[in-house]
């Protein structure tokens, strides 16, 4: 094995290497969910923003916390925080070494002192991606689930939280009883008015708590809503030999990425409690939700449904999904015809044009975003990024086949059995509900996911006109395999136009 990166190291690595002293950076910044995403976007911009004046952004270095395995923290500690991002695009792999993630840590290992940590005055921002399953919500609702077992520990035990709510009103409470200004908190997860969101949702655990510090919270967080986007694949052994390869060192925490990027941030900051971001490209605007609303329906809705389609298809990443014709002839009808209608172009956004620069991110041969991996946690994604839209097209009484094929393919994925009959590791925190009853018959099994509320809300499972359109698309998919009930779809439309 060769050399760690590391502080030592870093000069004598064969990439771009941060361009501050990482010495002079102070924390200001406390990431919860340090996953490869954050890695590849977050910790960039906030790089960048750094960059482009050291001096006036000392004090924005980042504190990385994982709530709840130590994988992360044990890859980037002995690297002192240092890791390589590799951007990687059909013309090339460009290795850049990040510098303002100062520690890691473990939440379960010291959750008093992760609070104290928060609590901090130097503390201004919390930044959040512990994707959906980590808001402790019903995900049809948007509302706290107060059954969730990690809010049931943390009211019985506040000092030593495990909740990202639990976590976030302990150090409010305690910044409140200090006469500490309070942090802005900053989702960075892919959920609707992800700040609002998160807003009730640490309300609703606050006032379960005590009423006075829930209304103190309401009254002086910022929670601000943001939008991203960036295609980050699952790192593998082969991404960890080429970034040994490109950099000469060994590093255990490297993050593949695409070229793109967009980070859109409500502007309710005090620019003086934040990084300069926007030199960055970060966009702050009024109101993210034109931008969210565009991506959550277009980007993420698209990407599950090829993720479910495409594996059934027998696919394994989703540049090979949509280099088949037709997967590309079914993705332009889904985009066309069923999402564009239902969203609000964002000031100076040509959609048509949009979906075409989607295309071109999903075909990049060079990322290898794996079908499985976009398919996990399945129940947490399907009500934000296709049911609204479903929703959208049932009250204009408007086709959705495409959509309804690609619930139903959520569905026989989550079973548990691909189309041959070999067995799926389904990562989603309702598989036991999603599994297939051996004895059951498909129409019983469809009618009883259907009626999960937490998914697919009380509406959808009581109307009909969604039951008859996912049952026939079902019997569809059952009948010929996925491919085939695809290619039956883009058949039709051809004959109708």
């Amino acid at each position: 094995m060769t050399e760690r990166l590391g502080t030592a190291t870093l000069q004598n690595a064969k990439a771009c290497l941060p361009g501050f002293d990482r010495t002079k950076l102070r924390p200001g910044i406390v990431h919860i969910g340090l996953g490869a995403f954050y890695r590849a976007h977050g910790i960039v911009y906030n790089d960048d923003a750094i960059e482009s004046d050291p001096a006036s952004h000392s004090g924005w270095g980042i504190i990385g916390v994982s709530l709840r395995s130590p994988s992360q923290r044990d890859k980037l500690g002995p690297q002192d925080g240092l890791y390589t991002t590799v951007e990687r695009s059909a013309s090339g792999d460009k290795p850049r070494i990040m510098g303002s993630l100062l520690q890691s840590i473990v939440a379960p290992e010291d959750p008093k002192g992760l609070v104290e940590i928060l609590a901090n005055p130097g503390i201004r921002i919390v930044t959040i991606t512990v994707t959906e399953k980590g808001y402790c919500h019903d995900p049809a609702t948007g509302r706290l689930n107060p059954a969730h077992p990690d809010i049931v520990h943390d009211l019985e035990h506040p000092e030593t939280p495990v909740s990202l709510p639990g976590f976030i009103v302990a150090a409010l409470t305690l910044r409140e009883a200090r006469g500490i200004a309070p942090f802005t908190v900053v989702s960075c997860d892919n959920l609707p008015s992800n700040g609002k969101l998160l807003r009730g949702l640490i309300r609703d655990f606050a006032a379960l708590r005590d009423d006075r510090l829930a209304a103190w919270i309401e009254s002086n967080v910022a929670f601000p809503s943001t939008m991203v986007d960036r295609i980050v694949p699952a790192s593998t052994d082969d991404d960890l030999r080429l970034t040994q390869d490109l950099i000469g060192f060994t590093d255990l925490a490297p993050v593949i990425h695409e070229p793109f990027r967009q980070w859109v941030i409500e502007d309710i900051f005090d620019t003086a409690e934040r990084p300069a971001w926007e030199r960055a490209g970060a966009q702050f605007v009024a109101d993210v939700e034109p931008f969210e609303l565009m991506k959550l329906r277009m980007l993420n809705g698209t990407h599950s449904s090829l993720a479910y389609l495409g594996f059934l298809s027998g696919y394994e990443t989703i540049s090979q999904t949509v280099a088949d014709p037709v997967f590309q002839d079914f993705l332009a009808g889904l985009w066309h015809e069923e999402i564009i209608p239902t969203v609000p172009a964002p000031a100076g956004t040509d959609l048509a044009a949009y979906a075409g620069q989607l295309l071109e991110r999903y075909a990049n041969p060079a990322i290898s975003h794996r079908t499985g991996q976009i398919a996990m946690d399945g129940s947490q994604k399907l009500p934000q990024r296709l049911l609204g839209t479903i929703r959208d097209r049932l009250k204009a009484d408007k086709p959705w086949d495409r959509l309804a094929l690609a619930v139903v393919a959520f569905i026989f994925y989550a079973a548990g059995t691909d189309e041959k009959g070999r067995p799926i590791d389904v990562r989603d925190p309702l598989a036991g509900q999603l599994k297939a009853e051996g004895g059951v018959d498909p129409a019983t099994h469809l009618r009883r996911v259907i009626a999960i509320g937490s998914i697919f809300g009380a509406d959808l499972g009581r109307d009909e006109r969604f039951f008859n359109k996912v049952e026939a698309a079902y019997r569809s998919l059952l009948s010929g395999g996925a491919h085939a009930a695809i290619s039956a779809i883009n058949q039709t439309a051809k004959q109708e136009k």
